[in-house]
């Protein structure tokens, strides 16, 4: 059933690109035009640097495909596998992926502005400020928890720390060898994958356990995240050519084998869907509309993608035409991710047997009953289930257990780490943006912006607050956490009024936009109130001010964009 389901999925995703894909290429975006995109107006051999179509796909694919659309679904699967499965098909094909290729069209237009700033023309110049100022503290948030994320793995998961440490060597050495000796990409990234699943398997025999050596277990897990924001912080100051390029590229590799292998593994098992196909949630979880919506969040569109493709992606795009591959593509490919990581949590954790929980504790024999048996479970394991189901999917295919929850581990880290990397790069263009807008000039400064970009976000990670709704004591983004969901679709939302807006002024039909904005706004907007209930109800007191100040900016911004669209309705006329 699991495989059935998967192989009409994935058979889906092929059609939209085929044709849903070309209609908005056509009728909207004009991504066939022949101009000088920025990567070769503005070539600055930095951030500007003109890219191969499947070079820059790897990268903001990678880029993209973050922690949240693993995590996501894997919490969603509370509510049973239909729910679930419908929102991450119909949300990336109409929605995510509308909206990804949108805001990569338009920045490349736009001389590879972000679309916060794009929106100073198109709606106003306050929106731009408003806009600048929700992304800040929404890609702060990013960075502490993929941040925290990462080190948690990396102490829990000590296999995983030589295979994803290694990727850093090697992809500066590729991006060496193409850049400087030019050496054609394809070959040294077929070996380079070969070299990183071989640190895979050494990584399964030489374990890096601080841990175990004595350290106190804190204090690794601090180290880790002082380590990671530090080596993005550095990464993103690099040529895009160097690291980031490179690395994403010989990832994408290693995901794209990956998921296939996850697949495979479905075919081989053919498991039933452990799960029912809906549950009605029980007292003191959350309803499942619109909660589901924003929990699977970036596994079916995602503001966050927005950022990416404004961000980085538009300044290398060689040619306007390559943006749909990247763009529509990505999110399709992002979109088979969330697919697997949900299959994982309703179908593949059946297979597993005796295992730890985060949460739980040993299982002797783990099923989607006992994993799901709460909500508290479901939201305090993360991705414990695309690791577990995962797993058990690979070893349909002939790995041996150890091996495949630690390829699994790495998935899941590497698909953080590159968003962790890419989000700092973006975080120092928003303050450079901002610095413009507001004319404090010491923002433009590479250096100051990313010193801008990590501090706050490593205060959020280190610093810890009571939890109002436990007592215990937590980092401040696991605190502010449980607004990320609603927030990021958010801000997808108004990326989508701001696509509409510039697209409209182009005179193109925008209805492919107009609806998503609205279905995405509504839902996120009611999510943010189902959460303030929450909050108040807890007495926590900074999440009920965050919500209201976001439900504020909402109100402020949707007004803004009726005065914008009434505005180009007249210059039509």
């Amino acid at each position: 059933m699991a495989a059935v389901a998967a192989a009409l999925i994935l058979a889906a995703f092929a059609l939209a690109y085929r044709f849903y894909a070309r209609f908005l290429g056509d009728r909207i975006y004009d991504d066939r035009q022949d101009f000088v995109t920025p990567a070769h107006e503005l070539e600055d051999g930095m951030d500007y640097v003109p890219t191969q179509r499947a070079v820059l796909f790897g990268h903001h694919f990678t880029s993209i495909a973050g922690a949240a659309p693993i995590i996501g679904p894997c919490v969603a699967a509370y509510w049973g596998w239909g729910p679930a499965l419908a929102w991450v098909v119909l949300g990336t094909i109409f929605m995510g992926a509308a909206h990804d290729f949108g805001a990569l069209v338009a920045s490349v237009h736009e001389k590879g502005r972000s679309i916060a700033d794009i929106a100073a023309n198109t709606v106003s110049r306050r929106t731009r400020i408003l806009f600048m100022c929700f992304v800040l503290v929404l890609i702060w948030l990013v960075l502490a928890v993929f941040a925290m994320a990462i080190a948690g793995l990396f102490v829990s998961q000590p296999t995983s720390v030589i295979p994803i440490n290694v990727q850093i060597i090697v992809a500066i050495v590729i991006g060496w060898l193409v850049y400087k000796r030019k050496v054609k990409l394809l070959v040294p990234s077929l070996i380079a994958l070969a070299v990183l699943y071989f640190f895979v398997w050494v990584g399964t025999k030489v374990p890096v356990d601080f841990v175990a050596m004595g350290f106190d277990e804190h204090g690794v897990t601090t180290a880790w995240i002082f380590f990671l924001l530090v080596y993005s912080a550095i990464a993103s100051l690099l040529p895009v050519w160097l690291l980031l390029q490179p690395r994403d590229y010989i990832n994408s590799h290693q995901l794209l084998v990956g998921l296939g292998l996850l697949f495979l593994g479905v075919l081989i098992a053919h498991p039933n869907f452990d799960a029912p196909i809906f549950r009605t949630a029980e007292e003191g979880a959350p309803p499942i509309f619109p909660i589901l919506f924003v929990t699977i969040a970036c596994g079916a569109i995602s503001g966050f993608h927005g950022l990416v493709a404004s961000g980085t992606t538009s300044k290398q795009v060689d040619r306007l035409s390559d943006t749909r591959m990247i763009g529509y593509g990505g999110m399709l490919g992002e979109g088979s991710l969330a697919l697997a990581s949900t299959l994982a949590a309703v179908a593949g954790i059946g297979l597993v047997g005796a295992c730890a929980l985060p949460g739980q504790g040993v299982v002797e024999n783990l099923s989607w009953a006992v994993y799901y048996d709460s909500w508290e479970h479901a939201g305090g394991n993360k991705a414990a289930a695309f690791v577990l189901g995962g797993g058990a999917f690979l070893e349909a295919v002939g790995l041996s257990a150890e091996l495949s929850r630690t390829l699994m581990a790495v998935l899941v880290i590497a698909f953080a780490a590159t968003s962790l990397d890419t989000a700092v790069r973006i975080q120092r263009f928003i303050l450079a943006e901002l610095g413009t807008a507001m004319r404090i000039k010491s923002l433009t400064n590479p250096y100051i912006a990313t010193l801008g970009a990590i501090v706050p976000a490593m205060y959020l990670a280190l610093a810890e607050t009571p939890d109002p709704a436990t007592g215990q004591a937590k980092a401040v983004g696991w605190v502010l956490w449980p607004i990320f969901g609603a927030s990021n679709q958010l801000l997808a939302a108004l990326t989508l009024m701001t696509l509409s807006l510039y697209f409209f002024a182009k005179k193109r039909n925008v209805w492919p936009l107009v609806i998503p904005m609205v279905l995405v706004m509504s839902v996120a907007g009611l999510a943010l109130l189902t959460n303030l209930q929450d909050f108040i109800a807890q007495g926590n007191v900074p999440l009920v001010a965050l919500a209201s100040l976001m439900l504020v900016l909402l109100l402020w911004m949707v007004i803004e964009g009726v005065a914008a669209a009434r505005r180009s309705v007249s210059l039509r006329r």
